[in-house]
């Protein structure tokens, strides 16, 4: 037998597509290329801390989780660090973490990707010590997943229904960002890389009155929805978007200007002027929230707070890639 094991974990409500024949297709193509295997349910709660100790008892190589990308958070704060192999078959709505690394949504091509077992690190980051591999929204698209979780059907199609509700309620929340000038003034344990906002050995902080901030390790919201173009998985660097007050018509054009590249990436964050586009990059940063904007964390909602601290985790996992 080759000397990979692999565990591959089922989300058995994510997405809309059925989901019983993926076994067969696992099994039946795992066998074929000499891989001993198993397959186990993903666990509702999220809780994988099961999954260390059991790596270690029965020597497994490899991760696959065939969901989401909130399954694919979970699994990825339990191995963070870990020179485990993770993989993905995408099976969630969105998939935003998958389709930023090239990953295919059709199963049997994603799964000759897995099998070919090319792995290479990727960037994480922590939100208030919260682990993210991807994406993390504060206001209007925090609200749209604090909705969508409650929706009895999943699946694109609602997603859709969902945000355009919210976007006829639309509000803009009042947010302090805290930008670091040096390595001193980062949140303990980021990357001492200065990124192209910061000033040697000052910080920088400005107000801004915002419908939402994404903060950004990939590129997209998912389904190759592009929020940050300019996003690396491997750089070190956090994206941030911030899309500022203005009418409900004019946030929909700039939002639709910042998916479709129209926004640079400045050289540092100006909050004057008449761009309604902030975007730039840092390796780390607080931001205020006194007004209890919603949060979601790799398209999951996640509880709010007052303040983010928010810090680049560089090369968290082991990510299997075309």
């Amino acid at each position: 037998m080759n000397s990979r094991k692999i565990i591959y974990l089922i989300n058995p409500i994510s997405g809309t597509r059925g989901k019983r024949s993926l076994p067969d297709l696992i099994a039946r193509r795992t066998k074929q290329a000499g891989i001993d295997f198993s397959i186990l349910p993903t666990d509702a709660a999220g809780d994988y801390s099961f999954l260390a100790p059991l790596i270690e008892q029965d020597e497994v190589t490899d991760i696959v989780i065939c969901g989401g990308d909130g399954t694919v958070s979970a699994v990825a704060a339990a191995l963070k660090g870990r020179d485990t192999r993770i993989g993905i078959i995408p099976m969630g709505s969105g998939n935003g973490l998958a389709f930023a690394a090239g990953i295919p949504r059709e199963p049997a091509k994603a799964l000759d990707i897995i099998l070919a077992g090319n792995a290479s690190w990727i960037d994480g980051f922590l939100i208030n010590d919260r682990f993210s591999c991807m994406l993390c929204g504060i206001g209007f698209d925090g609200g749209v997943a604090h909705q969508f979780a409650r929706e009895h059907r999943r699946g694109f199609h609602t997603y859709i229904r969902v945000t355009f509700v919210h976007f006829l309620r639309a509000r803009s929340y009042p947010f302090t960002i805290v930008l670091p000038g040096s390595a001193a003034d980062l949140p303990a344990g980021a990357s001492a890389k200065a990124g192209p906002t910061a000033k040697a050995g000052t910080s920088t902080s400005f107000p801004v009155e915002a419908f939402f901030i994404d903060i950004a390790n990939g590129n997209q919201f998912g389904n190759n929805v592009t929020i940050a173009p300019r996003a690396d998985l491997h750089d070190g660097l956090l994206d941030i978007v911030i899309v500022k007050k203005a009418s409900r018509l004019r946030m929909l054009l700039s939002a639709t200007r910042q998916v479709l590249g129209g926004y640079k990436v400045t050289a540092a964050p100006v909050n004057a002027g008449n761009e309604k586009v902030l975007y730039f990059q840092t390796p780390g940063l607080s931001i205020a929230n006194p007004e209890g904007a919603p949060l979601h964390i790799d398209g999951d909602p996640a509880p709010s707070a007052a303040r983010f601290l928010i810090e680049i985790v560089p090369k968290a996992i082991r990510l299997i890639t075309p």
